[in-house]
């Protein structure tokens, strides 16, 4: 490269490196009077704008994995924002530590308990319940309030997976489209994965923010309903546009849709009747009870319970969500999972945890730059800039968060980047920290496309081949909750400070 850059040219660059990284504190005679003037403040915006362009680069161009790509881009804002060496890796310890010490634990707890409940049919009990429950008619809305439960504790790849011999052959007995059934499905997990705690992303948003976690499963929950709703009425809609059904030779029938193709659910009796599955009761149990008493906990706070008290303290010990998860995977243990012999389910919890490494080396990495970001003062400067932007700042995270999904393509990643460029800016921006939170996630659920695992995942289980039909069904629903997101955003910012 530098045979290629002219003398001049390279002499002058070099200068500015040097000038940038503070290495050197005379100016040169190259230097442009733009170049010797700038601020303080301008240069550490470039630090942070470089890391991220750098980050954004390595991950998409180059075989660098997002984890050392989130390093580095922590690394490089420091050094170009004017901190020394030194401070800037201390820094990066420092908040790859603090973001684990609250996410760690809970993360290893819901993927153990989570392995449970898929590997004993569980999950698949629950489904079937609420089909059952809601009526014939309906599967939509049962499937995609499967999700929204199931994505709580478990993976929504992993769980799009599960599910996919479920809404397979539902499909074939009530002759509704796979794309229908499939796409409730996942908007539900969607839902829950993106903007309800224990997951990942919305836990490392709520520990970044301060935001109690029991409210931000309130703020969540809640949240979700007009999101999910959304989403369920485009899947209806766009499962006559796209309307197959499965053969059981593991091919697609596709054609126009009909309202005589559809069926009734005897059938669908008669498939689960054959399978040997929980029972409702053990299946629902470690979900709800540690969703139970984690949210105690808020409500006491909310209640004015005396803090002194002894029913305060036990309250807020089993109501910790380290306690409540360890107390939910016991429970799966010796509920759902008590006839499985003990070699086999440490193994299922084993293998279940394997793949959440990498998961919190990048939630650590992303909290590496939100400490760069905060100890720098990098945060107050931004802040002091994006307020300035003509859009709301409530939208702020949303922008971040929806172009760190469409550059990296995971959801959680796109959430913990989102909350650690804002989490600073809480002070300067006047906004519920809650809403700040939440406007990460809801960001991240935006552009869901080739660099996305969930989409491929999706499509292959489901046989969508053609580009076209891939971006109608993913895609386009991503966008769709996106934007009923930033209504609820826009409204609930005017009211609730």
């Amino acid at each position: 490269l530098m045979r290629e850059i002219p003398v001049p040219k390279l002499t002058f660059l070099l200068e500015i490196f040097s000038c940038v990284f503070g290495m050197t504190g005379r100016k040169s005679e190259h230097t442009t009077e733009r170049g010797m003037n700038m601020s303080h403040e301008t240069q550490m915006l470039l630090g942070l704008f470089l890391g991220i362009a750098i980050m954004i680069f390595l991950v998409m161009k180059t075989k660098t994995h997002t984890f050392i790509a989130l390093l580095l881009a922590a690394l490089i804002t420091g050094l170009i924002g004017k901190m020394s060496p030194s401070d800037a890796i201390t820094a990066i310890q420092d908040g790859f530590g603090n973001t684990l010490k609250s996410t760690g634990i809970i993360i290893g707890l819901g993927v153990m308990m989570g392995g449970i409940l898929e590997k004993t049919g569980a999950a698949e009990r629950m489904a079937y319940s609420f089909i059952k429950k809601i009526g014939s008619g309906k599967e939509e809305l049962a499937l995609g309030i499967t999700g929204w439960l199931v994505s709580i504790p478990v993976f929504a790849d992993s769980a799009i997976v599960i599910f996919a011999p479920l809404c397979k052959a539902m499909s074939r007995v009530t002759g509704k489209s796979v794309i229908a059934l499939a796409l409730a499905l996942a908007c539900g997990l969607q839902c829950t994965h993106v903007m309800v705690p224990p997951t990942p992303g919305p836990l490392t948003a709520a520990g970044m923010m301060g935001v109690d976690v029991g409210q931000m499963i309130i703020a969540g929950a809640l949240m979700s309903v007009p999101i999910l709703i959304a989403a369920l009425l485009y899947a209806h809609w766009v499962g006559k546009k796209i309307y197959q059904i499965p053969r059981e030779d593991g091919t697609y029938d596709r054609k126009e849709f009909k309202k005589e193709y559809l069926k009734s659910m005897d059938q669908l009796d008669e498939i689960m009747g054959s399978k040997k599955l929980p029972g409702l009761g053990e299946s629902l149990a470690p979900i709800l009870i540690p969703l139970v008493l984690i949210l105690s906990k808020t409500v006491c706070d909310f209640a004015g319970v005396d803090k002194e008290s002894f029913i305060y303290s036990i309250i807020t010990l089993v109501g910790s969500p380290i306690v409540a998860l360890a107390l939910g995977t016991t429970i799966a243990v010796y509920g759902i999972g008590k006839d499985i012999p003990k070699d086999k389910l440490m193994n299922i919890m084993g293998d279940s945890i394997k793949d959440t490494g990498m998961i919190m080396l990048i939630t650590g990495a992303g909290g590496a730059l939100g400490n760069i970001i905060k100890v720098s003062g990098i945060g107050d400067v931004l802040g002091a800039t994006v307020v300035s932007w003509p859009i709301p700042a409530i939208l702020i995270p949303v922008l971040i968060g929806a172009l760190m999904r469409l550059a990296l393509g995971s959801a959680t990643v796109a959430i913990t980047t989102a909350a650690s460029l804002t989490a600073p800016l809480i002070t300067t921006l006047g906004l519920n920290p809650v809403l700040l939170a939440q406007a990460s996630c809801i960001g991240a659920i935006a552009f869901s496309y080739f660099n996305d695992s969930g989409f491929w995942v999706f499509n292959g289980m489901f046989g969508l081949t053609e580009i076209k039909d891939q971006l109608r069904c993913k895609t386009a629903v991503s966008f769709v909750m996106t934007g009923v997101g930033i209504v609820e955003l826009l409204i609930l910012n005017m009211i609730w400070k």
